[in-house]
């Protein structure tokens, strides 16, 4: 039986890699895991951050596009992307250390399933903080998760909140250091993209990748758009993909501050070609395998076009530094290493936060 083991990494367009490495490992603690560049494209950065590991599911990578012009979400695009906190406690802190850093953050708003603060990042891509829980089973049971729609409770959608109470509920003390009760270490909770059709999203993942829908709802700040969810299992934090139906939404654009593809983990190769052929006798495009060195790659498009990669759990990133060292200095695939000289020359120096 072919399986998707949750996400494995999201993949987005950055303006500036000095400034998106002082956001993501400086103000919000994410460890830098590789330096290294586009295997497409050795004239730019390719960025990873994530847990200390970079483990599957942990991963927020980016390209540095300096030449492009702003992306703009929309249909076969993502929306945003959810990181993971243990509780609300945890999410306050989140909320005041981003103020004091002069990052607006709205919430937190009660998602019925978790609670949630959103910011966003130096290129406007739109970051979420999620709770772990309470969970999916809060309206049904774990044996018919995502096989009846839920209504959102009425008074979290926007036109019932308490604004000034949401405003108010932040942590009273500074936060000057991340400490343990705020720590992301759990990584991504979900990705959320946008698409045309729900019922037809919902067979892609559903009946061709065999995800799990765990959840038909709708957007609590749009009711009029359903909001689905499919996940592994139960739907654990970092399983988790979410659609927005909006038939009539513009198209998406790619550029800095937009998701360029996201990653879904499946665990060995040869599961991977399983789902290659899978893909293909569906009458979807699929890539090659392609060696990106810290795992394998194919890639393909979701229904509205968004590009979806499937990627392999390993080897992951000690394969060329070790792991106390992960990030430390540029890395090569074997077959750019000739050019290394040439290569270096044309990209900046970063400097890590303290």
């Amino acid at each position: 039986m072919v399986t998707i083991q949750g996400l494995h990494h999201i993949t987005l367009v950055c303006h500036d890699a000095q400034r998106t490495v002082d956001f993501y490992a400086g103000a919000l603690g994410l460890r830098f895991v590789k330096k290294t560049v586009n295997f497409d494209d050795p004239s730019s950065y390719h960025l990873y951050f994530g847990d200390r590991t970079g483990s599957p599911g942990s991963a927020i990578t980016f390209f540095e596009w300096r030449w492009a012009n702003r992306g703009q979400w929309g249909r076969g695009g993502t929306h945003h992307f959810a990181l993971t906190v243990a509780d609300r406690d945890g999410l306050r802190r989140w909320k005041r250390r981003l103020t004091d850093l002069r990052i607006p953050a709205s919430g937190p708003l009660d998602r019925h399933y978790f609670t949630s603060i959103y910011f966003q990042d130096p290129d406007g891509a739109i970051v979420e903080i999620a709770t772990r829980g309470p969970g999916w089973t809060r309206d049904e049971d774990a044996a018919h998760l995502g096989t009846e729609f839920r209504a959102p409770p009425p008074d979290m959608l926007i036109r019932n909140r308490d604004e000034a109470r949401i405003t108010a509920d932040i942590w009273p003390e500074p936060v000057p250091t991340i400490d343990s009760g705020m720590a992301l270490a759990f990584g991504m909770h979900h990705v959320t993209a946008i698409g045309r059709d729900i019922k037809r999203t919902d067979a892609y993942f559903g009946e061709l990748l065999g995800m799990r829908r765990v959840k038909m709802t709708s957007n609590f700040d749009d009711p009029d758009s359903a909001h689905w969810y499919w996940g592994v299992g139960e739907g654990s934090p970092g399983t988790i993909v979410t659609y927005f139906e909006r038939p009539r939404e513009r198209p998406a654009r790619i550029g800095f501050g937009q998701t360029h593809h996201y990653a879904l983990s499946v665990p060995d190769e040869a599961m991977q070609m399983q789902f290659r052929e899978r893909l293909l006798g569906a009458g979807y495009p699929v890539s090659p395998v392609m060696d990106r060195v810290y795992f394998r790659s194919i890639y393909t498009r979701d229904p509205d076009g968004h590009i979806v990669e499937l990627a392999t759990a390993g080897p992951g990133f000690a394969v060329d530094e070790s792991m106390d060292d992960l990030g430390g200095s540029l890395q090569l695939p074997p077959w750019l290493e000739k050019d290394r000289t040439k290569i270096a020359a044309n990209l900046r120096p970063l400097a890590l936060p303290g």
